[in-house]
């Protein structure tokens, strides 16, 4: 019976091409959709759970993370075909529907840049805690002592490395798996936020959401740089050759393996330096800078105007490839 469900329902749950389209265009407009059923926070909690249970009963190293993405897997990516079935039955439109919902609620471009302009109002009014309390929100520095140019650079800085991991990843694996694939990438993202840094408690335990995380986004994060560097031929005051230039040569100065790309690129693209500094917890964990030694830091509200124009733009294009290259391939 089983087997007979699965290609019933992959018509609903395979990429499509339209629904993508759509789905960018409500997160763009609308923004992430605020409900207490939110699949990510619901992830978060369920992943919580399952943490707990694996290490009441000691499966707290490298096999308890791997049993917690399969527990998690097996979860999500049944939930998601039980209720697709169940309005697949009652009528294919409300399938479609849930499609297109579930999709635009697993993008965050949109958020994104409201939470940059969030940042950027409370630094063009002068109001600088509340600038460095949105900040707050996108980056885990600390940043009591950060003025008004190290929290546009934060925001600039989230912003680019956000392209890859909030969008143009979760868009990649969509167009390759589906709903079931922008799902897996999810939790893979979610256990890589949650349990994927380098503490005592996590460093075995979220070895296999981090390693993950890295490899689902290996082909995005390179991809930002093309799309980057194409965006910003067409953006006053951005530089293609730079955003080229300092991507390739720069990409590497992050200790991530895919961070780099997109923020080198959008750093050579404005023309600025980005990062410098950075302190958490009291120490200072890095003071690279990203961009060329001859271009001044990001500090103005222009810099922040066209990093949100760049990654907007790009992810956009971004959409119009993916759902073009699904249209010929009959996925529309």
């Amino acid at each position: 019976m089983a087997g007979d469900l699965i290609p019933q329902l992959w018509p609903f749950l395979a990429p499509h091409a339209g629904l993508l389209v759509a789905a960018v265009a409500l997160d763009l407009a609308i923004g992430d959709p605020v409900y207490p059923l939110h699949p990510v926070r619901v992830m978060g909690t369920t992943l919580r759970i399952f943490e707990n249970g694996l290490r009441r009963i000691g499966a707290d190293g490298y096999g308890g993370g791997i049993a917690l993405f399969l527990l998690l897997c097996v979860l999500w990516l049944t939930l998601l075909s039980a209720i697709m079935s169940v309005f697949a039955l009652v009528s294919p439109w409300l399938a479609w529907a849930f499609h297109l919902f579930v999709l635009y609620s697993l993008l965050a471009l949109g958020d994104l840049v409201t939470h940059v302009l969030r940042v950027e109002r409370a630094v063009v009014s002068g109001d600088l805690p509340a600038a460095r309390s949105a900040i707050g929100w996108l980056v885990g520095r600390d940043t009591a002592s950060m003025d008004a140019p190290a929290c546009r650079r934060a925001a600039i800085e989230s912003l680019s490395e956000n392209l890859t991991d909030g969008f143009i990843s979760p868009v990649l694996w969509y167009a390759i798996l589906g709903l079931p694939g922008i799902v897996l990438f999810k939790i893979v993202s979610t256990m890589d936020s949650m349990v994927g840094n380098r503490t005592p408690r996590y460093v075995r335990f979220g070895w296999c959401g981090a390693r993950m995380d890295d490899a689902m986004n290996v082909v995005p994060a390179r991809l930002s740089l093309p799309l980057v560097a194409f965006v910003a031929l067409f953006v006053p005051g951005c530089s293609a050759a730079k955003s080229w230039r300092v991507g390739i040569t720069q990409h590497a100065l992050l200790p991530s393996p895919n961070s780099g790309w997109s923020e080198a690129a959008t750093a050579g693209a404005i023309q600025k330096r980005l990062v410098g500094p950075i302190w958490m917890q009291g120490s200072l964990v890095t003071d690279v800078w990203l961009g060329l030694p001859s271009d001044p830091p990001a500090s103005s509200h222009g810099d922040v105007i066209h990093a949100i124009i760049l990654v907007a733009a790009a992810g956009i294009l971004t959409t119009l490839l993916t759902a073009a290259l699904l249209a010929f391939t009959g996925a529309w």
